[in-house]
């Protein structure tokens, strides 16, 4: 097995600090520093040195959490591949995503695996897509849902992580229940150019994809109200100030007054959400069990959704 210490390693390279690793791995600061100093002593080289009140990696030490990079990949493929010839699981398994995704694919993830493998320990981790690559690094967790677009985050250039695409999530339009247009089966952005919009804030994901819906229609939306939350953005199209695009995943159940419409024409986008893990891990049956699980509960969902609400 992969040696802790190394772990640790790679997790101050990823973090900066020794609190921040402290916190993502869930040991003690001090027990951070003793795994660090142990390693060095270990491999009789300076690893880390002094810099300002906190403390960096040498030249030696980034070579070394650089090339991990493939001892951990091996590991993975080895780990995946012995418990596949042995037809076991883990004792624990962590899966991470961000709120949407915990709620409406996570929590059932997390139940069935409960009934096929009762003596499997499952964590769920509700946290942003930046937060579930951390948490993948530091080995909290093993499998994460992320939105494929989220601006801090650079899958496609990062070798220590894979991805699989999960499902193509719809833009929809939440509007006031009493609205002339909300008992039409789809409804274009043009139809709706005069009203007074609800989105994220600036520099938000949501906020991006916003925009580019508005820019593919060649329209500017009169922008009245932010909201970071889906509860609010929901809560001020119910109390009739505007209205809003919501994910498909996004449920609108128990919510009054908001009915959702499709998007069509110019502007109908969607929001990649994918699953990623540790590069080489993806052989483990039970990721690929997990995996199979999550793609049947999105389409399940797509397909369903607007019939489910009306």
């Amino acid at each position: 097995m992969i040696d802790p210490r190394l772990v640790t390693l790679r997790t101050f390279a990823f973090s900066g600090t020794i609190a921040a690793t402290a916190e993502l791995t869930g040991y003690s600061p001090s027990a951070v520093s003793g795994q660090l100093r142990e390693l060095q002593r270990a491999l009789g080289i300076e690893l880390l040195i002094k810099d300002g009140r906190g403390l960096r990696l040498t030249a030696a030490g980034r070579y070394i959490v650089r090339r991990s990079d493939e001892l951990i990949t091996l590991w993975e493929e080895i780990r995946a591949s012995a418990l596949t010839a042995g037809d076991q699981a883990p004792a624990q398994f962590g899966i991470g995503g961000f709120s949407t995704a915990a709620t409406h694919l996570l929590a059932p993830l997390a139940a069935h695996l409960r009934r096929t493998h009762p003596a499997l320990e499952v964590n769920v981790v509700e946290a942003s897509p930046a937060r579930c690559f951390e948490l993948l690094l530091a080995e909290r967790i093993d499998l994460a849902v992320v939105v494929s677009s989220h601006g801090d985050i650079h899958l496609e250039e990062d070798p220590r992580f894979e991805k699989i695409t999960l499902l193509d999530d719809p833009l929809d339009v939440m509007i006031p229940s009493d609205h002339p247009l909300a008992g039409n089966d789809s409804v274009t952005l043009s139809e709706l150019s005069g009203e007074n919009w609800i989105t994220d804030r600036v520099g938000s994901p949501y906020r991006s994809l916003f925009s580019a819906a508005f820019t593919a229609a060649g329209i500017s939306p009169r922008i009245a109200h932010e909201a970071v939350e889906w509860d609010t953005a929901m809560a001020l199209v119910g109390a009739g100030v505007g209205v809003g695009l919501l994910p498909r995943l996004a449920s609108l159940e128990g919510v009054k007054d908001v009915s959702r419409v499709r998007l069509a024409g110019p502007g109908r986008l969607s929001r990649k959400i994918v699953a990623s893990a540790r590069t080489g891990s993806l052989r483990s049956p039970l990721l690929r069990e997990s995996l199979k699980h999550l793609r049947e509960t999105a389409q399940e969902i797509l397909s369903t959704r607007l019939d489910d609400e009306t």
